[in-house]
């Protein structure tokens, strides 16, 4: 087992993921007056951004010790982490806030449920599921279709996430990978990011996605690579 961080010692690794978590959801929160001005593409390239600049403050990438085989691993959990972040932000630009957390948490739920090697544990996804029918009401036919996909989507990418971010986490120390993956998931939001948030970006905008990015991606994604570790 890796050793516990210093800065963690004493906190247990599911403090550390419930701490990442409600850091996700006020991160999330606030973004929506960011989503109205530049849109959820370019609030995700902006946040993700500013948090590539943190972790590349905090943290030194270790290139040195990247071999050929962690090169997919890396480049795969940026990639995922900008499309599930961009994902999510797009669904709660068209679903409330707490239908999209609902249908996202189905990936990480999931992704536990089949790493316990136990049929038994498949009811609480299955559960959960219901529980995300019962409350976008498709019956009503007033259902968002693009917001539940985009929030699928995220779902999906929240699942890989922690699969990969759990190898990473294995490789190497500390958080020094995440100032190699949240670069990469920046890069992945720009495509669409920028030509979105052209012509909206201003001294306040760059002052917001900087105060976000360190409610998200910054915490929780050092949190969730440090809890990832010991659980």
């Amino acid at each position: 087992m890796t050793p516990r961080s210093p800065s963690t010692a004493g906190v247990p690794p599911w403090g550390l993921a419930v701490a990442a978590m409600l850091s996700i959801q006020l991160g999330s929160a606030l973004s929506v007056g960011l989503i109205s001005t530049v849109g959820p593409a370019g609030t995700a390239w902006l946040r993700l951004s500013a948090g590539a600049l943190i972790f590349l403050a905090l943290a030194r990438p270790p290139l040195r010790d990247v071999r050929r085989s962690d090169v997919p691993a890396l480049l795969g959990l940026g990639v995922t982490t900008g499309v599930m972040t961009t994902g999510f932000l797009a669904a709660i630009e068209r679903i409330p806030l707490g239908t999209a957390v609902a249908i996202e948490f189905l990936g990480p739920l999931t992704v536990a449920a089949v790493r316990t090697h136990s049929p038994r544990a498949l009811v609480w996804p299955a559960l959960a599921l219901v529980g995300v029918v019962l409350l976008t009401e498709p019956w009503h036919g007033a259902i968002n279709l693009a917001g539940v996909g985009f929030a699928a989507l995220g779902s999906v990418g929240w699942g890989v996430y922690i699969l990969l971010t759990q190898r990473i986490g294995d490789r190497f120390t500390g958080i020094g990978a995440l100032s190699l993956t949240v670069p990469i998931a920046a890069a992945t939001a720009a495509v669409i990011g920028i030509p979105q948030a052209a012509g909206h970006i201003t001294p306040g905008v760059l002052a917001a996605a900087a105060g976000l990015a360190l409610l998200l991606p910054v915490l929780p994604f050092a949190l969730e690579m440090l809890a990832l570790r010991q659980m």
